[in-house]
């Protein structure tokens, strides 16, 4: 006679967190292939609409593919070209603007020190030390033909898989016998992925254009440079809002003074309260389900597992995960810590009237 032992709670976990370390390794380990397939992916998920739309005007796959990649290529030469130019240009004004910023951290050391704060002359310098930003540009620069090299290894990718995009739904149904609840889950994610990035790709042009028309207003140097970071950086939720106004206040208190150093990072925190906190929400409405501690915990687990791609694409990836948590009723309790905040709803006291 046999007999099932099933497993206890505790041995359930352990084989859960085991399985999880083991996905979680084999997917650090294959980041380098990961990533720009991941890239791939999202921007295909983009311009699936396009491709559907040009071909129900009746141009050609083929035709509409090139149209695609045509664009897609031209808006990425512009960016590396506006880019490389501005840190080209950056690199060789660095040894001013050190200058001015040793004279300047020396004043602030000597303030520190005048109201009780000793050894602030040496340690200012210390702190924010302008050798680490010229290391940082200079390897920037040496790795240009990687992020070139990159670039249009995704671009192939995104083409490849547009190809197949329109038999993907069937394949899918096929291999793993999707129920009708399975394909509008499907479907809900595509359709959830694409809302968001292309909503967070509009948002993201205003905002680099806003911040553009900032710096030009206040005559702070390499204003282009600024608005192409303040675009990607805003795809980054929560910490992306803040890194993007460093560099270009940093710049204005050296170029200018502590005055126009304010007025500049004031008018980031307008532009990315009224574009991030007002017009966004607004427009993508119930946003992507999932909660803002879960979004921020994301931002660290995929900027650890895939680097600077893995904080792009936190919240997609996140939101993923989690109607795929929630497709398993073994799993959906997880969906649900991770989503949005749940309004408790109290029963009514049998004994009032």
């Amino acid at each position: 006679m046999t007999s099932n032992h099933a497993f206890s709670a505790p041995a359930r976990g352990l084989l859960v967190a085991g399985a999880f370390a083991l996905v979680v390794t084999v997917l650090e380990a294959a980041a380098p292939i990961l990533v720009p397939i991941l890239l791939a992916v999202f921007i295909a998920i983009v311009t699936t609409p396009i491709l559907r739309w040009m071909r129900s005007r009746g141009i050609p796959k083929w035709g509409a593919l090139m149209v695609i990649a045509f664009v897609l290529l031209d808006v990425g030469s512009l960016f590396a070209l506006v880019t490389t130019g501005a840190v080209e240009g950056f690199r060789n004004s660095l040894p001013s603007y050190q200058e001015r910023f040793m004279a300047f951290s020396y004043q602030l050391g000597g303030w520190l020190e005048s109201v009780g704060a000793g050894g602030s002359r040496e340690a200012i310098p210390d702190l924010l030390d302008p050798n680490k930003l010229v290391h940082g540009v200079r390897l920037l620069l040496s790795n240009a033909s990687g992020l070139f090299a990159m670039g249009f290894l995704v671009l192939l990718a995104t083409i490849f898989i547009l190809l197949e995009a329109p038999t993907i739904p069937a394949k899918l149904r096929a291999a793993f016998h999707l129920t009708e609840e399975g394909d509008a889950r499907l479907k809900r994610l595509l359709d959830t992925v694409n809302r968001y990035m292309q909503i967070k790709t509009l948002t993201s042009f205003g905002t680099a254009v806003c911040v553009w028309l900032l710096l030009w207003v206040f005559g702070i140097d390499f204003a282009i440079l600024w608005a192409v970071l303040a675009f990607f950086l805003n795809f980054v939720p929560v910490l992306g809002n803040i890194l993007m106004m460093i560099p270009p206040v940093l710049l204005a208190l050296i170029q200018t003074g502590p005055r126009t150093a304010l007025l500049v990072a004031i008018g980031y925190l307008v532009i990315n309260t009224v574009i991030g906190n007002v017009l966004e929400p607004r427009i993508m409405g119930k946003g992507l389900g999932v909660s803002t501690l879960a979004i921020f915990i994301s931002l660290l687990f995929w900027g650890w597992l895939f680097g600077t791609v893995g904080m792009f694409l936190a919240v997609p990836l996140t939101a993923a995960v989690v109607i795929a948590l929630d497709a398993n009723p073994h799993t959906r309790p997880l969906a649900i810590l991770l989503g949005p905040e749940i309004t408790e709803v109290v029963a009514p006291d049998a004994d009032s009237p």
